[in-house]
């Protein structure tokens, strides 16, 4: 009898806990449907691709690189004695770096010294027994050959110790050293690296358009993307005669450095290119644009529901951006409210 209680309470406990677990999901689900109808119309602000006047200055992005950049390699041998400059300092074109052990080239210098004065000697000698013939023609072209070997040996000597004497080719800073006080140098050991950064190239590409509205010589207002606005001034020296295989031409642009270099290579950099002409453009807000510069789109609204579409971009400025291509001039394009939005969703329009 107790057996048959404990079952059916059991079985009224499961009754109970099923049928409140189907009046949650009928619950969830109204609260789901609630809510669909709530975000059935996502509220957004709009915009009409205009076609306007637009100036043809345009703005071209690209890296920092030094004006001068180069890596020292050793051109003796023998064991450092000291090192003079080291990572981060800045040095002079001439600037003694590191001083090499020079005993053994300054003994050789000594000899060959002393080798080129006997030479000497002996020439001048012969060519008096030579004026009066007490020596063959043959005895005096070797005392010759003799003195200019000899003389050879000595120009040499002295460069081998002039380079026990290591200094920097350019001015520049020095952004790495791979050698130390008691290393022992060969021939084309890497000793350094020297950056010159008092004037930097900023390496930016032209469309086929653009490249025809610049010369070398043109000013340009560059900024760094990490300098806090501040402007610099460049020029355009080098334009490529070839685009590359995406159509666009390398363009350089040399610019001067502040007094505390505050620019650096590698930096990511804006120039831009003043035209006094201008055009007509399909253009937007640039807040309209979903997604990178590199990779836009926006959302285009027709009959009330916002479809995304792939666009592509040319002259940017501060606050529109050109439209070449996905849209026609007339249509709507969401400006604000795309966070919330998705392909093929309902929106209202605020106004």
């Amino acid at each position: 009898m107790k057996k048959v209680i404990y079952i059916v309470v059991v079985l009224v406990i499961l009754a109970a806990v099923g049928y409140k677990l189907m009046a949650n999901k009928e619950q969830m689900a109204a609260n789901a449907a609630i809510a669909e109808i709530k975000s059935d119309a996502i509220p957004v602000s709009i915009t009409e691709v205009k076609t306007e006047r637009l100036d043809k200055s345009f703005t071209a992005q690209g890296n920092f690189a030094p004006i001068q950049s180069l890596t020292l390699l050793s051109e003796t041998q023998g064991q450092i004695q000291r090192v003079l400059k080291r990572k981060g300092e800045k040095v002079k074109a001439g600037e003694l770096l590191l001083q090499v052990e020079s005993n053994t080239m300054a003994a050789d210098l000594a000899t060959a010294q002393t080798n080129a004065e006997k030479a000497k000697k002996d020439l001048e000698r012969f060519e008096k027994l030579a004026a009066g013939d007490a020596i063959t023609q043959r005895q005096l072209e070797d005392a010759r050959l003799a003195a200019k070997s000899t003389q050879a040996q000595l120009v040499a000597a002295r460069q081998r110790l002039t380079k026990t004497r290591i200094t920097a080719p350019i001015s520049g800073e020095i952004n790495e050293i791979y050698v130390e006080v008691g290393s022992y140098l060969n021939m084309g050991t890497k000793l350094y690296d020297i950056v010159n950064v008092d004037k930097l190239k900023l390496q930016v590409k032209a469309s086929e358009s653009e490249v025809l509205l610049i010369s070398k010589g043109d000013k340009v207002t560059v900024k760094a993307d990490a300098g806090a606005g501040q402007e610099y001034e460049g020029v355009v020296t080098a334009i490529a005669a070839q685009a590359d295989p995406t159509l666009k031409f390398d363009v350089e642009v040399e610019v001067k450095n502040a007094a505390d270099n505050n620019l650096r290579a590698g930096m990511y950099g804006t120039a831009y290119f003043k035209v006094d002409d201008q055009r007509d453009a399909m253009l937007l807000p640039r807040q309209a644009i979903v997604g990178s510069i590199q990779n836009p789109s926006v959302y285009v609204v027709k009959d009330g529901v916002a479809n995304m579409r792939k666009v592509k971009v040319g002259v940017v400025t501060q606050d529109k951006v050109e439209i070449l291509e996905g849209v026609q001039s007339g249509e709507q394009v969401v400006q604000s409210g795309q966070i919330n939005l998705r392909e093929g969703m309902k929106v209202s329009v605020l106004k």
